[in-house]
């Protein structure tokens, strides 16, 4: 009998880690990426750390939704069941991107400790599970993922960051997904006042959960500091400066930040890149 189209076709992390990154139709990605977390945790997968370093940079998506710059992106009011369902839409789409980033990092960046791709694997599952409940939501909503444009803006980050592990964890989760951590609270409190609570517990879930990704991404940004004798603060003020220049908004959840191990240090410095780039505004 023939395996199902879905099933791990090797006992190898990384074999398992490029067949989710290939999958083109988003709910098999999620299925071939929540076997191989399982897989690897139940010790059925063999983690090989030299087997990395061999990635895709274009790994599979459906042809929905359409792929438009930033500024192309329509702006809809929440008060409407459409507005409420292209936020979600969104955020689904980070969430997308997210598993294809997570399994990027396994892939990508050979001879790390083997606990660097057992946390970027559970990453990846989370954010599977993170996409397949705000599918549903908007699946209740009338809707589904690929009936909103998007943009690429994410993964863009994730080949701008490949030539180097420290930059990468410096860059993609401390900052980029960060900035969930800052704007999700926000985001909860207007679909509150349209009344979508069922949005919100979704919201909850995504946030807790988001706070332990950007932790790992501290967590390995600080291991690559030590490894190479760098400061980490000092260096996470240089990468910014040099690929995130004006880039820097506030306001900033300290508290989520702290938990996700940003230091007293980093959040002052994030303070003093955001007001710099943004002088005169109102914080």
């Amino acid at each position: 009998m023939n395996a199902p189209a879905d099933a791990l076709q090797s006992d190898d992390l990384f074999d398992a880690a490029r067949a989710a990154l290939a999958a083109g139709d988003a709910e098999q990605k999620c299925r071939l990426t929540l076997a191989a977390w399982e897989a690897l945790a139940a010790g059925r997968l063999r983690l090989r750390p030299s087997q990395a370093g061999a990635s895709l940079d274009a790994p599979g998506r459906p042809p929905r939704p359409e792929l438009v710059a930033p500024r192309d992106l329509p702006r809809r009011r929440l008060s409407s069941v459409a507005g409420r369902a292209a936020l979600l839409h969104a955020i689904a789409h980070i969430e997308f991107n997210a598993i294809n980033l997570a399994w990027d990092a396994v892939c990508r960046f050979p001879d790390m400790p083997e606990a660097f791709y057992r946390d970027w694997a559970r990453v990846a599952a989370e954010e599977a599970t993170h996409f397949r409940l705000l599918r549903e939501r908007l699946q209740a909503l009338d809707h589904d993922y690929g009936d909103f444009p998007a943009h690429n803006g994410l993964w863009q980050a994730a080949l701008d960051t490949r030539h180097d592990v420290l930059l990468r964890m410096a860059l993609v989760p401390r900052v980029l997904e960060a900035r969930g951590l800052d704007v999700t609270p926000g985001i909860m409190q207007r679909l509150r006042r349209a009344g979508d609570e069922a949005s919100v517990a979704v919201l909850e879930v995504i946030l807790r959960e988001e706070i332990g990704h950007v932790e790992i991404g501290s967590r390995w940004f600080h291991y690559c500091c030590r490894e190479r004798g760098l400061p980490p603060a000092a260096t996470f003020r240089r990468l910014l400066e040099a690929h995130m220049a004006g880039r820097i908004r506030g306001p900033f959840h300290y508290e989520a930040r702290s938990r996700a191990g940003f230091t007293a240090e980093e959040l002052a410095l994030l303070d003093a890149l955001d007001t710099a780039a943004h002088p005169g505004e109102e914080r």
